[in-house]
Formats: structure tokens, C-alpha cells, sequence
């Protein structure tokens, strides 16, 4: 409670900053988790697992802080609705991370580096989730701005990229489903519908920014 208190009191978004970084860790591990499993390394794949469950846990832990220490009394920028919100999406960003090394730990994926594409996919997938860290960066200096002028314009198009990404993301998602699916006759059943399960879950990435993207643009347009 001290922790976040001190946060509170240096800016009224610290805490929120300070989860993301947690959240970052984990996320930005999937890019190994990843590296790994395509040099066939797969118990190191369950060595970054685990640490991605326990950075999640490390972030869960600090979101839960902030949620039973945010002072009533404190004035916010944002309505209280809105700050607990965007908690939450920042949060799933670090479940989905834990979520897709759980899933990739299921089968050694001997077969991996069939699936062309993947890799820039699952990279432009981390680039739009640092992109959406970004914009969590971006409060302090929106709070100096009286969240308008040219910041908030700064920000506004940073969303709007977030948002560009996404969609870029769905149709790249969609055209490497397609290559999966005509690949059905190299993998067994079991390997195809891991890499199908991967594929859904890793471009969930690149959803949750968008939509945290959307809450924070919410936030802009009523102020």
C-alpha cells in the first residue's frame, strides 16, 4: 500500500504506468518464447513460460494494489470508471501473454518454421502492444496539456495507428490462417489446431491495444 501511495503522489497515472511496465515484461517475453520454439528449444520455451507466469502474477498482484488502495479522495483527470478500465485492459494484455506460452508449452511444435510468416506476424503483434505502451507514457505530459492541444492531437493519431495496425494485423492473421489451412496435409491433427489456437491468440495481442486504444480516445473527446 506504501508502494502505491508514494506512486499516487507523484502523479496521479504513475500507478498505471508502473503496472504497464510489469505487463510489458511479459509480453515483450514472447518474442524469446518464440525464438525458442523455432530453434527447437523447448525447454527453454518452458523456462520463459514460467517466467512469463510469474511476471503475470508480479503484474496481477500490482493491479490488485491499486485497485483496493486507489484514495477516494484523490482528484483524477479521469473519471474513476475510466482509470479502473483501462487497469483492466492493460491486465489482459499480460493474461493473454501468459495464455499463449501456456498454450505453446502443450506439444513440442517440431513443425513450427513451416508456418511462413509467423514470425512477422507475432512481431508486428508486440509492436502494436508497445505502441499502445507508448500511449500510457503519454499521460503526464497530457495532464501538463489539460489533455488538449497539440498533445492530445499527438495522441490522438497515435490511436488512430493502433487502430490501422489492428487492421492491418487481421488481414495478415487471416492470409497465414489461409497458408495453414493448406498446409493440413504436413502436420497431424493435434499440431494443426495448436497452431490455429496460437495463431487466434497471439493476434489478440494487436486487439486489446486497439481496444485500449478506443478507451483512451473516449477519454480525449469528452474533455
Amino acid at each position: 500500500m506504501f508502494s502505491i501511495a508514494k506512486l499516487f503522489g507523484k502523479s496521479p497515472f504513475a500507478p498505471l504506468q508502473s503496472h504497464m511496465e510489469k505487463v510489458a515484461i511479459c509480453v515483450i517475453l514472447l518474442e524469446d518464447l518464440f525464438k525458442n520454439v523455432k530453434e527447437k528449444n523447448f525447454e527453454k520455451v518452458k523456462e520463459i513460460a514460467k517466467k512469463i507466469s510469474k511476471k503475470e502474477h508480479d503484474a496481477d498482484l500490482t493491479k490488485n494494489d491499486i485497485r483496493n488502495h486507489l484514495p477516494k479522495s484523490l482528484f483524477l483527470p479521469i473519471d474513476r470508471s475510466s482509470f479502473l478500465d483501462i487497469l483492466t485492459l492493460q491486465d489482459s494484455f499480460a493474461d493473454q501473454a501468459e495464455d499463449i506460452s501456456v498454450i505453446v508449452t502443450l506439444k513440442d511444435l517440431n513443425d513450427f518454421e513451416l508456418l511462413e510468416g509467423f514470425e512477422e506476424f507475432y512481431k508486428k503483434n508486440i509492436a502494436s502492444f508497445m505502441l499502445a505502451h507508448d500511449v500510457i507514457k503519454e499521460f503526464d505530459t497530457l495532464i501538463e496539456s489539460s489533455f488538449g492541444g497539440i498533445e492530445a492531437q499527438k495522441v490522438k493519431q497515435m490511436i488512430e495507428d493502433l487502430a490501422f495496425k489492428e487492421h492491418e494485423l487481421d488481414i495478415y492473421g487471416y492470409n497465414l490462417l489461409k497458408t495453414l489451412y493448406s498446409l493440413t496435409d504436413k502436420f497431424s491433427y493435434s499440431t494443426f489446431h495448436l497452431l490455429n489456437t496460437i495463431l487466434k491468440e497471439v493476434g489478440e495481442i494487436s486487439n486489446i491495444a486497439e481496444k485500449l486504444g478506443n478507451k483512451i480516445r473516449m477519454i480525449l473527446e469528452v474533455k
